[in-house]
């Protein structure tokens, strides 16, 4: 999922701006520790054996292991080897980049419903930085917007380390120590970040090397030396890096812009046929589409849900909605039902969901007591549900068609067709059950009431000439019953009335 990039200059916070009440950035950034293995994992039900492999040919090892592997005794580091003969179950992913970038896009992109300005940080361990003090008004607090955030992510299937602080780099380093406590205004930033280990900087490893051999072990060590001295000594690297931190000097970040389109892949680790485990791997691609369409502003008609086979084409099913929607907790209600009535032909290695078109979402009106657009938007779903359990076909609209023929003043349409009214002259009452044929009578009736004469269709050859009544049956139901005017002048029932 490509999408454009915009570099936005994040200007340190003067007490000048702060007087004159300007808005202080504020930033939120998540650092995802264990990414490699919560890609491979977060499709999976069940907490089965799984760990992430790095290296070519004799030297692969475990890069990453969930809880149930190292219950059998794998570990970091360990030769995948060793690994499979401690746990011949053990289920391997091998470490793909271009995936883990996919993915970190998919989260920014979801992640743009709490921010307005998302920006990547493709390192090890990735991340994302959030300037998030212009959505506190919108979202409340700041710790209420951190949990959702934090909740959201694990509905994903990601854990995330938070940080925040009023400049980006201070924020990513917090998230980089685990200290999810947010600076608070006139709170000393340097004495915050004091803590933060040498290797947590990111700078030069000739810089790194040098500052530990004079004994330099911390940000706060680094703070304590002469700006001229180090500067001179290692270059500017070092001095820039503190005032970025420090808000002293502007820190540009890059803006991830939404893409126009979603497209997403969830590959599993094991093969897997269960449909609660399919509908689990799906409920996180939908979640994931719920956040990008709401930063979109947006809702979908119809959606794409894609399940890879080996050796077997892959299985498509599509989703279409009467109106706009972008509710996971619906589409995945939709998707249950679907998912019911298809044949797999084979065990799913992982699945891809796609959204082509986009339209733009008017905000929901409410009422108190409801109004005839909620009441419409109701039957809406209720329709949708039934044609993913029975099939588009078996659940249709009626319309009715200017004429005097019976059978031939209805016709099926979509539900929720808009079709203009058509007038009616007939003033007899009519059926609501008619016969797809007429159904011929051995006697001829005791009609209660008629009658209605119905002579029409000569100009397509189909022309009838008809004198309708009332009748009861036997059991006491109510008929509509017809004599023909030509022929043989045989009685027929064409329908029944409630």
């Amino acid at each position: 999922m490509e999408a454009a990039r915009a570099t936005v200059p994040v200007l340190p916070d003067t007490e000048q701006q702060r007087s004159r009440g300007t808005r202080q950035r504020l930033w939120l950034a998540l650092v995802f520790p264990h990414f490699s293995l919560e890609i491979a994992c977060r499709g999976l039900a069940s907490d089965e054996p799984v760990a992430v492999v790095d290296g070519h040919g004799v030297h692969v090892r475990i890069l990453a292991c969930n809880r149930a592997a190292r219950g059998l005794g794998i570990s970091i580091g360990m030769p995948l080897s060793a690994a499979w003969a401690v746990a011949a179950a053990l289920q391997t992913v091998s470490r793909n980049a271009a995936v883990e970038a996919a993915a970190l896009r998919g989260i920014a992109a979801w992640a743009r419903q709490w921010s307005s300005l998302v920006s990547l940080v493709e390192d090890r361990p990735p991340g994302l930085l959030l300037e998030v003090g212009g959505s506190l008004r919108l979202f409340g607090d700041l710790e209420p917007l951190a949990a959702r955030i934090r909740a959201g992510l694990e509905e994903l299937g990601y854990q995330a380390r938070l940080g925040i602080a009023p400049t980006p780099l201070a924020a990513w380093l917090l998230a980089r120590i685990n200290d999810g406590r947010p600076v608070r205004p006139g709170e000393a930033l340097a004495g915050r970040l004091a803590p933060v280990p040498l290797f947590f900087l990111g700078l030069a490893e000739t810089t790194c090397k040098a500052l530990e051999n004079m004994g330099i072990r911390s940000f706060g060590d680094c703070q304590r030396l002469s700006r001229s001295g180090t500067a001179r000594r290692l270059g500017p690297e070092l001095v820039r890096y503190l005032d970025r931190a420090l808000g002293r000097v502007p820190d540009p970040r890059l803006a991830y812009v939404v893409p126009a389109v979603f497209v997403q892949e969830l590959d599993l680790p094991t093969e897997v046929t269960a449909l609660d485990a399919l509908r689990f791997a799906a409920r996180r691609l939908l979640l994931e589409l719920e956040g990008f369409l709401i930063a979109r502003d947006g809702a979908i008609e119809a959606l794409e849900l894609g399940f890879r086979h080996n050796r077997q084409a892959a299985t498509r099913i599509v989703i279409r909605l009467l109106v706009p929607g972008r509710n996971a907790r619906h589409l995945l209600a939709l998707l249950r039902q679907r998912l019911e009535s298809t044949q797999l032909p084979a065990p799913v290695t992982g699945l891809w969901l796609r959204a082509d078109k986009v339209l733009v979402s008017a905000p929901p009106a409410t009422d108190l007591f409801g109004s005839a657009k909620q009441q419409q938007e109701e039957q809406q779903l209720l329709v949708e549900r039934l044609q993913a359990r029975l099939g588009v076909a078996a659940v249709q609209g009626l319309e009715g068609v200017p004429g005097h023929r019976p059978e031939r003043v209805w016709r099926y349409c979509s539900p929720g067709t808009k079709s203009p009214a058509v007038k009616s002259e007939m003033m007899a009452p009519r059926p609501l059950w008619l016969l797809a044929c007429p159904t011929p009578l051995v006697h001829k009736p005791r009609l209660e009431s008629g009658l209605e004469r119905i002579q029409s269709g000569w100009w397509d050859g189909e022309d009838i000439a008809r004198d309708y009544y009332i009748t009861r049956s036997s059991d006491g139901a109510r008929l509509w019953v017809f004599r023909e005017l030509r022929g043989e002048r045989r009685w027929f029932v064409h329908g029944y009335f409630a």
